[in-house]
Protein backbone atom coordinates (compact mmCIF):
# COMPACT_ATOMS: atom_id res chain seq x y z
CA UNK A 1 0.00 0.00 0.00
CA UNK A 2 1.90 3.56 -0.91
CA UNK A 3 0.44 6.50 1.37
CA UNK A 4 0.82 10.12 0.47
CA UNK A 5 0.78 12.33 3.02
CA UNK A 6 0.30 16.40 2.13
CA UNK A 7 1.12 19.39 4.35
CA UNK A 8 -0.76 22.43 4.04
CA UNK A 9 -1.39 25.58 5.98
CA UNK A 10 -3.73 27.63 3.66
CA UNK A 11 -5.78 27.21 0.47
CA UNK A 12 -3.87 24.35 -1.10
CA UNK A 13 -4.17 24.63 -4.53
CA UNK A 14 -1.14 22.50 -4.85
CA UNK A 15 -3.01 19.84 -2.55
CA UNK A 16 -6.05 20.11 -5.03
CA UNK A 17 -3.52 19.74 -7.92
CA UNK A 18 -2.08 16.54 -6.41
CA UNK A 19 -5.84 14.90 -5.45
CA UNK A 20 -6.72 15.57 -9.19
CA UNK A 21 -4.10 13.80 -10.90
CA UNK A 22 -5.07 10.45 -9.53
CA UNK A 23 -1.70 9.50 -8.08
CA UNK A 24 -0.61 6.10 -8.16
CA UNK A 25 -0.71 5.57 -4.37
CA UNK A 26 -3.83 3.68 -1.82
CA UNK A 27 -4.05 6.30 1.07
CA UNK A 28 -3.44 10.05 1.06
CA UNK A 29 -3.59 11.97 4.59
CA UNK A 30 -3.70 15.92 4.90
CA UNK A 31 -2.38 17.34 7.69
CA UNK A 32 -2.56 21.17 8.30
CA UNK A 33 -0.99 23.52 10.59
CA UNK A 34 -3.43 25.63 10.83
CA UNK A 35 -7.07 24.91 12.01
CA UNK A 36 -8.38 27.68 9.35
CA UNK A 37 -6.78 26.55 6.29
CA UNK A 38 -9.22 26.13 3.53
CA UNK A 39 -7.29 23.30 2.10
CA UNK A 40 -8.95 21.48 5.04
CA UNK A 41 -12.65 21.94 3.65
CA UNK A 42 -11.18 21.21 -0.29
CA UNK A 43 -9.70 17.54 1.27
CA UNK A 44 -12.53 16.55 3.21
CA UNK A 45 -14.83 17.27 0.10
CA UNK A 46 -12.55 15.63 -1.67
CA UNK A 47 -12.80 12.11 0.35
CA UNK A 48 -9.48 12.40 1.89
CA UNK A 49 -8.74 12.41 5.51
CA UNK A 50 -7.69 15.35 7.23
CA UNK A 51 -5.71 16.22 10.72
CA UNK A 52 -5.42 19.59 12.42
CA UNK A 53 -1.94 19.92 14.28
CA UNK A 54 -2.36 23.73 15.41
CA UNK A 55 1.07 25.14 15.60
CA UNK A 56 -0.32 27.85 18.35
CA UNK A 57 -0.80 25.42 20.51
CA UNK A 58 3.02 24.36 21.17
CA UNK A 59 5.95 25.98 23.15
CA UNK A 60 8.52 26.01 20.50
CA UNK A 61 9.24 24.78 16.97
CA UNK A 62 10.54 21.12 18.11
CA UNK A 63 7.55 20.57 20.27
CA UNK A 64 5.35 21.11 17.19
CA UNK A 65 7.45 18.96 14.95
CA UNK A 66 7.79 16.14 17.12
CA UNK A 67 3.58 16.39 16.99
CA UNK A 68 3.80 16.51 13.72
CA UNK A 69 5.96 13.49 13.17
CA UNK A 70 4.31 11.17 15.56
CA UNK A 71 0.67 11.93 14.01
CA UNK A 72 2.83 11.22 10.18
CA UNK A 73 4.54 8.06 11.34
CA UNK A 74 1.15 6.54 12.08
CA UNK A 75 0.72 6.10 8.34
CA UNK A 76 4.27 5.19 7.30
CA UNK A 77 4.07 7.37 4.03
CA UNK A 78 6.14 6.33 1.21
CA UNK A 79 6.43 10.25 0.74
CA UNK A 80 5.17 13.68 2.50
CA UNK A 81 4.85 16.62 0.17
CA UNK A 82 4.81 20.07 1.50
CA UNK A 83 1.97 22.22 -0.55
CA UNK A 84 1.80 25.48 1.22
CA UNK A 85 3.36 24.70 4.67
CA UNK A 86 4.45 27.43 5.83
CA UNK A 87 6.52 25.95 9.01
CA UNK A 88 10.52 26.41 8.86
CA UNK A 89 10.77 22.83 9.69
CA UNK A 90 13.84 21.49 12.49
CA UNK A 91 16.84 19.37 11.41
CA UNK A 92 15.65 16.64 12.99
CA UNK A 93 12.42 16.69 11.71
CA UNK A 94 14.03 16.87 8.12
CA UNK A 95 16.75 14.21 8.66
CA UNK A 96 13.63 11.79 10.22
CA UNK A 97 12.24 12.04 6.58
CA UNK A 98 15.50 12.09 4.56
CA UNK A 99 14.70 11.43 1.05
CA UNK A 100 11.13 11.02 1.64
CA UNK A 101 10.44 15.34 1.75
CA UNK A 102 9.27 16.91 -1.10
CA UNK A 103 8.71 20.81 -1.50
CA UNK A 104 7.28 22.96 -4.00
CA UNK A 105 9.29 26.42 -4.78
CA UNK A 106 7.88 29.36 -6.93
CA UNK A 107 11.67 30.08 -8.26
CA UNK A 108 14.05 28.52 -10.57
CA UNK A 109 16.04 27.32 -7.60
CA UNK A 110 18.77 28.38 -6.15
CA UNK A 111 17.51 31.88 -7.50
CA UNK A 112 15.53 33.59 -4.92
CA UNK A 113 15.20 31.01 -2.18
CA UNK A 114 12.96 32.17 0.66
CA UNK A 115 9.70 34.56 0.44
CA UNK A 116 8.38 37.07 -1.84
CA UNK A 117 10.13 35.22 -4.57
CA UNK A 118 7.89 36.85 -7.79
CA UNK A 119 8.72 40.78 -6.02
CA UNK A 120 12.48 39.59 -6.03
CA UNK A 121 12.32 38.58 -9.51
CA UNK A 122 10.11 41.68 -10.86
CA UNK A 123 13.00 43.94 -8.80
CA UNK A 124 15.96 41.86 -10.45
CA UNK A 125 15.12 42.64 -13.67
CA UNK A 126 15.17 38.80 -14.72
CA UNK A 127 13.91 37.60 -17.96
CA UNK A 128 12.74 34.11 -17.32
CA UNK A 129 11.02 32.72 -13.85
CA UNK A 130 9.60 29.56 -13.01
CA UNK A 131 9.32 26.77 -10.14
CA UNK A 132 10.95 23.99 -8.65
CA UNK A 133 10.23 20.54 -7.12
CA UNK A 134 13.41 19.69 -4.69
CA UNK A 135 13.71 17.25 -2.06
CA UNK A 136 14.06 19.47 1.66
CA UNK A 137 17.08 19.36 2.95
CA UNK A 138 18.99 21.55 6.26
CA UNK A 139 19.36 23.86 3.94
CA UNK A 140 16.09 26.25 3.23
CA UNK A 141 15.43 25.99 -0.40
CA UNK A 142 18.92 24.47 -1.29
CA UNK A 143 17.91 20.41 -1.65
CA UNK A 144 18.28 18.35 -4.83
CA UNK A 145 16.19 19.60 -7.81
CA UNK A 146 13.57 16.95 -9.05
CA UNK A 147 11.43 19.47 -11.83
CA UNK A 148 11.68 22.94 -12.79
CA UNK A 149 9.48 24.80 -15.04
CA UNK A 150 10.28 28.13 -16.82
CA UNK A 151 7.86 30.93 -17.83
CA UNK A 152 8.92 33.93 -19.48
CA UNK A 153 8.80 37.62 -17.59
CA UNK A 154 7.02 39.96 -19.50
CA UNK A 155 7.58 43.47 -18.97
CA UNK A 156 4.22 44.94 -18.27
CA UNK A 157 4.18 41.65 -15.66
CA UNK A 158 2.94 42.51 -11.91
CA UNK A 159 3.86 40.68 -8.69
CA UNK A 160 0.64 39.08 -9.20
CA UNK A 161 0.48 37.95 -13.08
CA UNK A 162 3.49 36.24 -12.70
CA UNK A 163 2.88 34.52 -9.66
CA UNK A 164 -0.49 33.34 -11.48
CA UNK A 165 2.00 31.95 -14.62
CA UNK A 166 4.07 30.46 -11.83
CA UNK A 167 1.24 28.77 -10.01
CA UNK A 168 -0.19 27.24 -13.12
CA UNK A 169 3.29 25.50 -13.94
CA UNK A 170 3.55 24.24 -10.21
CA UNK A 171 0.35 22.67 -10.58
CA UNK A 172 1.88 20.76 -13.38
CA UNK A 173 5.55 19.56 -12.09
CA UNK A 174 4.50 19.23 -8.66
CA UNK A 175 2.09 15.88 -9.73
CA UNK A 176 4.35 14.95 -12.04
CA UNK A 177 7.63 14.95 -9.46
CA UNK A 178 5.35 13.06 -7.20
CA UNK A 179 4.07 10.50 -9.97
CA UNK A 180 7.93 9.94 -10.61
CA UNK A 181 8.89 9.01 -6.88
CA UNK A 182 5.98 6.94 -6.42
CA UNK A 183 6.85 5.18 -9.67
CA UNK A 184 10.18 4.18 -8.16
CA UNK A 185 11.78 6.56 -11.29
CA UNK A 186 13.55 8.71 -8.85
CA UNK A 187 17.41 8.37 -8.32
CA UNK A 188 19.48 10.16 -6.17
CA UNK A 189 22.57 10.26 -5.80
CA UNK A 190 24.53 13.15 -3.27
CA UNK A 191 22.73 16.19 -4.25
CA UNK A 192 21.90 14.91 -8.09
CA UNK A 193 18.66 13.78 -9.15
CA UNK A 194 18.29 11.84 -12.44
CA UNK A 195 14.71 10.31 -13.69
CA UNK A 196 13.97 6.64 -15.11
CA UNK A 197 12.87 7.30 -18.83
CA UNK A 198 12.23 11.07 -18.77
CA UNK A 199 11.81 13.15 -22.16
CA UNK A 200 11.46 16.50 -23.36
CA UNK A 201 7.73 18.12 -23.18
CA UNK A 202 7.73 20.60 -26.15
CA UNK A 203 5.50 23.10 -25.19
CA UNK A 204 6.85 24.54 -22.28
CA UNK A 205 10.60 24.48 -21.01
CA UNK A 206 10.35 21.82 -18.10
CA UNK A 207 13.64 20.25 -17.28
CA UNK A 208 13.42 17.25 -17.13
CA UNK A 209 10.61 16.90 -19.70
CA UNK A 210 7.15 15.76 -18.68
CA UNK A 211 5.73 11.99 -18.98
CA UNK A 212 3.13 10.43 -17.12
Amino acid sequence: MKTLVILISGRGSNMQALLDAKLPVDRIIVISSNPAAVGLETAANNRVQTVCINHQTFSDRSAFDTALADEIDRYQPDLIALAGFMRILTDDFVLHYHQRLMNIHPSLLPAFPGLHTHRRALRDGVKIHGCTVHFVTRELDHGPIVIQAAVPVFSDDTEESLAKRVLEQEHQIYPQAVRWFLQGRVRLSANAVTIADSRVHNSVIYSPGLQE
